[in-house]
């Protein structure tokens, strides 16, 4: 990398390295991965033990290549986005990995003071990053990193994860059309179920990692 790069690399850096600060004094497990292999060597380590792996449908997620490192690990596989399933099978999937031994997912937003806020469609997502699974494992990019309140991230989800969201799922809402949120009332709207994870949930063995990349949306 040229000084530029590096520069910019080590000014992600500095705020991955105080979103995972926070996160810890939030009670999260918490960690700085320099590059998402990174991410993805841990994913797999810390899956190590388990039987059934839930995926939550996130680009972050799909990037790191990790669901067919652990299908040949013989582990069983939840993931509701084949387009090959029926309505049906998705939504027996999508129960199903609120049960499973390891979720993983992405996190559309995360403020530097270790506030994680995503927004659902159905909430499938969402509710097995907070209670269900066994272990969750969540993966943000520097994209994600907001320097401001919960109300601020919500902003940077729709500005620039739900519009391009939406597209990739073909629904047919008007920021999908516009690349701008509308704050629509169509029947497909997407930005339906809104969390704040602010502490790490009572009974849920929950790790984030940082990565000092661009990763989804």
């Amino acid at each position: 990398m040229g000084m530029t790069e590096d520069l910019t690399y080590w000014t992600h850096e500095q705020k991955c390295l105080k979103a995972v600060e926070s996160l810890a004094k939030n009670s999260f497990t918490a960690l700085y991965c320099p590059t998402p292999q990174a991410a993805a060597d841990y994913i797999i380590t810390n899956a190590a033990d388990s039987v059934t792996v839930g995926f939550g449908g996130s680009m972050s997620i799909v990037s790191l290549g990790v669901e067919q490192r652990l299908q040949e690990q013989g582990k069983e596989i939840l993931n509701h986005a084949s387009p090959a399933l029926s309505r049906d099978e998705k939504m027996e999937i999508m129960r199903r990995q609120l049960t499973c031994d390891l979720f993983l997912s992405g996190c559309n937003a995360l403020t530097l003071n270790g506030e994680l806020v995503n927004i659902d469609a159905t909430g499938n997502r969402v509710a097995a990053m907070f209670f269900g699974p066994r272990r969750v494992i969540v993966v943000a990019g520097r994209n994600k990193l907001v320097d401001g309140t919960p109300q601020n991230a919500i902003e940077r989800v729709k500005a620039w994860a739900t519009p391009p969201n939406s597209k990739r799922l073909n629904f047919k809402t008007p920021c999908a059309d516009t690349g701008f949120c509308s704050d629509c009332n169509s029947p497909d709207r997407l930005c339906r179920v809104t969390t704040i994870i602010d502490r790490k949930p009572r009974f849920t063995d929950l790790h984030v990692l940082i990565v000092n990349a661009d990763m989804g949306f």
